[in-house]
C-alpha cells in the first residue's frame, strides 16, 4: 500500500512549492507521474516547469511530447504510468485506484480553499480505510515543510501525533 503525503498550501501558491519538491524527488532518482485533470491546467504546468527559474527547469514530457518512458516526469489527465514512476502526484483532488502502481501519493491542496480543504479530509479518510500510511505537511513560515501528522492506516498501529487528519492544527 501507497504511502499518502498530504501538502497543505497555506502560505505558497501550487506554482510556487510544486517545482521544489518535484527537484527534490528527482534528485534522489525518483519517477514521477504527475496529474491534473483539467487540460488546460496541464499545459499550464507543462509550460510552468519548463520557465519556472531562469537558470533551470525540470525536465518532463506529456503524451504529446512522446518518448514517455524516458520522462523523469510525466504529466497526465489520469492515473497511467507509462514512465515506470514510483510517485504520484496529483494537485486537483484525484483518487486514485487503491491498486494503483506507485509507492508514494503526494496530495497537493490549497488551503486557502475551504472546499479543497474539506475534499482533502474526504481522501485522507478513504486513504485511512484502505490501509495506507498518512503523512500531513504543513507549510513552514519561513519556507520548507514539517510532519505535523503520521497516522498509520486501518489495521495498522497509529503514529499520530495527537491531531485529527488533514488541515487540523
Amino acid at each position: 500500500m501507497a504511502e499518502v503525503g498530504f501538502y497543505h498550501l497555506t502560505r505558497s501558491s501550487l506554482d510556487e512549492a510544486l517545482p521544489p519538491l518535484l527537484e527534490k524527488a528527482t534528485s534522489q532518482g525518483l519517477r514521477l507521474v504527475l496529474v491534473a485533470r483539467d487540460s488546460e491546467h496541464l499545459d499550464h504546468l507543462d509550460r510552468w516547469l519548463w520557465a519556472f527559474r531562469p537558470d533551470s527547469f525540470l525536465p518532463h514530457g506529456t503524451a504529446a511530447t512522446g518518448f514517455a518512458a524516458k520522462q523523469p516526469i510525466y504529466l497526465a489527465p489520469n492515473v497511467a504510468n507509462p514512465n515506470g514512476a514510483t510517485v504520484l502526484v496529483t494537485v486537483d483532488g484525484l483518487l486514485p485506484d487503491a491498486d494503483a502502481p506507485f509507492e508514494r501519493v503526494v496530495d497537493l491542496f490549497d488551503g486557502q480553499d475551504a472546499a479543497a480543504v474539506a475534499a482533502a479530509r474526504e481522501r485522507w479518510i478513504s486513504w485511512r480505510e484502505r490501509g495506507a500510511k498518512l503523512v500531513y505537511w504543513q507549510q513552514r513560515p519561513e519556507g520548507g515543510w514539517i510532519k505535523a501528522r503520521e497516522e498509520a492506516g486501518k489495521g495498522r498501529e497509529a503514529q499520530g501525533k495527537g491531531r485529527e487528519g488533514v488541515g487540523k492544527g
